[in-house]
C-alpha cells in the first residue's frame, strides 16, 4: 500500500503538472477512507471509529533511513515501504510484532516455498527441453 499511495501522489502531480496536486494527508486518506468509500463498505471499515472493522499497522519511523522526520504523513507516503512496518493488527489479531510472524511458523512456509521453487524450476526445465 505504501508503494501504491507514492505512485498515486506522484502520478496526479505529473500528470497536472503542479506539485501541490493530491498532497500527502489527500493519499493517505484514499488509500484509507476513501478506498472503503469507493468500495461502499465505509460503514463498515476504511477509518478508527468505535464498532468497525480495523487493521491496523505501526510503522517504524525512527531508523536512520526515515531520517530527519519532519511530517510523518508525508514520510509515510513518500519515503515508507512495507519494510518499515513493525507490527500488524487484523480484526484485533497481533499478526505481525516487532517484525516476527505471531500465527504462522516462518520455517514451515519458507521450507514450502523452496519446495514450490524447486517444481518451478523443474517445470522450466522440462520446458526448456521440449
Amino acid at each position: 500500500m505504501f508503494g501504491e499511495m507514492r505512485t498515486a501522489a506522484l502520478l496526479a502531480k505529473g500528470v497536472a503538472g503542479d506539485a501541490s496536486t493530491v498532497p500527502a494527508a489527500q493519499a493517505l486518506r484514499m488509500a484509507t477512507l476513501n478506498g472503503a468509500r469507493a468500495l461502499g463498505i465505509d460503514q463498515i471499515t476504511g477509518s478508527l471509529h468505535p464498532g468497525k472493522a480495523a487493521d491496523i499497522v505501526a510503522v517504524r519511523l525512527d531508523d536512520i533511513e526515515t531520517q530527519p522526520l519532519y511530517h510523518p504523513i508525508s514520510q509515510l507516503v513518500y519515503a515508507t515501504g512495507r519494510d518499515k512496518v513493525s507490527d500488524v493488527w487484523v480484526a484485533g489479531r497481533h499478526l505481525l510484532k516487532e517484525r516476527r510472524l505471531t500465527t504462522l511458523d516462518e520455517t514451515a512456509l519458507l521450507a514450502r516455498a523452496e519446495d514450490w521453487r524447486k517444481k518451478i524450476q523443474h517445470s522450466d526445465e522440462e520446458k526448456a527441453g521440449n
